[in-house]
């Protein structure tokens, strides 16, 4: 069987457009995943996107216009008519339209809002009272929920009916008359079970829930830590009142995690691709840090200015800066990389700060020894420096893995404790921080032992 790669499958629907045999493309595309019909829509120019978007089906268009960009969505939205717009809308998994309505311009917003229904709109509006990082930002209100005196036969006969809509079948939520979250019951629960049998005598009383307000970071981790395929999401009162789905969990790790990578590289965090951000928006995200860590740097001149007699005694001391200080740096990013990812995973909290110091500072004086004897063989026999000059170095040098692995540890659990966030305490500030510590400590054992 010939296996055909996604950029053949790419070719041949371009050739489908570009010969106008519209109603074979519309069948390939509409027995497509919708993400991959999304990726091909967006390879599309402006004008054969929107005109080949109109011809999928009703049902399909939707789930592939929740899967494409915020900006082919908005051009989208413009080029079709109120009464598209408005299928649109009713197709789309309520949480795909609170994403969409977050992102969009407010003058679209009003647009589709005036072409939703009432029902519809009053949903979305609810979603977006919540706070913006929160599980009910995230949560969708597509689910299937069951009574504790329905039979098996009573739930699949609710899920046959309602379940076309929702956006997980598998998994069913237990209510109360008063919408209060009872228990959960699976479709392989009740496929196992006789039909006669009763949900609340077979669900599972012991729910693991979140509440509306709850962090999503939190909710996402929940995933990976009980294997759920979907989350229930109570208010207050213990009422059932939406869902989070492992897909939204997922998308939400991606993003936080592509925001620590980009806080730690010392970047303002964006929310859109790399090549659909402009060039004067990544310098904007870009340039403070650049300036703040440049400013921090002059301390570094200072300090080498101040020891500049010191210096001009023993220039042979000034070959030896660059590598102390890259050590210093990547020895404190080591650190930071791994403490930041612990505590982002959960495996770290403030109360270990005592348990990170006493195990880098074994880790550190085991590095710096490590790299400190090399660094003396290379300067006896090589560099042929003397042995006062090897005996700054090498013990400056170990001084200065010591203090790096303490500071790229310390430093991201203190963030975190007094509120900032740990990505900020990366490898730029980290190595600012260590360079002019370093250099201190290396004008200091020079000073004392070669008596300048």
């Amino acid at each position: 069987m010939e296996i055909r790669t996604m950029e053949t499958v790419f070719e041949e629907l371009m050739e489908l457009l570009q010969n106008k045999q519209m109603k074979e493309l519309k069948t390939r595309l509409d027995d497509m995943n919708e993400a991959d019909a999304a990726l091909f829509l967006q390879t599309l120019p402006e004008k054969d996107m929107a005109m080949v978007f109109r011809i999928l089906a009703k049902e399909h268009a939707a789930e592939v216009f929740a899967c494409m960009e915020i900006d082919e969505q908005q051009l989208i939205i413009n080029s079709v008519t109120d009464r598209e717009l408005a299928n649109i809308i009713e197709e789309l998994y309520v949480d795909d339209a609170v994403d969409l309505m977050e992102e969009l311009p407010a003058n679209v917003v009003k647009r589709i809002m005036r072409n939703a229904t009432p029902e519809t709109r009053d949903l979305i509006n609810q979603f977006l009272k919540y706070p913006e990082n929160s599980a009910g930002s995230i949560m969708t209100a597509e689910f299937v929920d069951l009574e504790k005196d329905m039979t098996v036969k009573d739930a699949f006969d609710r899920i046959r009916k309602t379940g076309e809509d929702k956006e997980t079948i598998y998994t069913c939520y237990v209510t109360s008359k008063d919408r209060k979250l009872l228990g959960v019951v699976t479709v392989r629960d009740m496929l196992l079970s006789p039909y006669e049998a009763l949900i609340g005598d077979i669900m599972d009383e012991n729910v693991i829930s979140a509440r509306t307000t709850d962090d999503r970071e939190t909710v996402a981790k929940m995933f990976n830590k009980y294997d759920f395929i979907a989350l229930p999401v109570v208010d207050l009162e213990n009422r059932l009142v939406g869902i989070v789905t492992f897909d939204d969990a997922i998308d939400v790790l991606e993003e936080e995690a592509t925001e620590d990578i980009e806080k730690m590289a010392a970047i303002t965090p964006s929310d859109k691709p790399y090549l659909k951000t402009g060039v004067l928006e990544t310098w904007r995200a870009r340039v403070p840090w650049l300036l703040i860590l440049m400013i921090s740097a002059t301390f570094t001149g200072l300090i080498i200015g101040f020891y500049e007699s010191a210096l001009s005694k023993f220039v042979v001391l000034t070959a030896f800066i660059p590598m102390l200080m890259d050590t210093g740096g990547n020895g404190g990013s080591q650190t930071s990389v791994t403490i930041i990812r612990s505590m982002s995973l959960g495996d770290l909290e403030f109360s270990d700060l005592v348990k990170v110091v006493w195990k880098e500072l074994r880790v550190a004086l085991l590095c710096g020894l490590t790299l400190s004897a090399v660094n003396f063989l290379k300067l006896m026999y090589l560099d042929k420096v003397g042995i006062l000059v090897s005996a700054v170095v090498c013990i400056t040098l170990l001084a200065t893995v010591l203090l790096a692995k303490l500071v790229g540890g310390i430093m991201p659990m203190l963030a975190k404790k007094i509120g900032f966030d740990p990505a900020v305490m990366a490898s730029p500030f980290i190595t600012t921080t260590v360079d002019a510590l370093s250099l201190i400590i290396y004008f200091r054992i020079a000073t004392a032992i070669l008596k300048i």
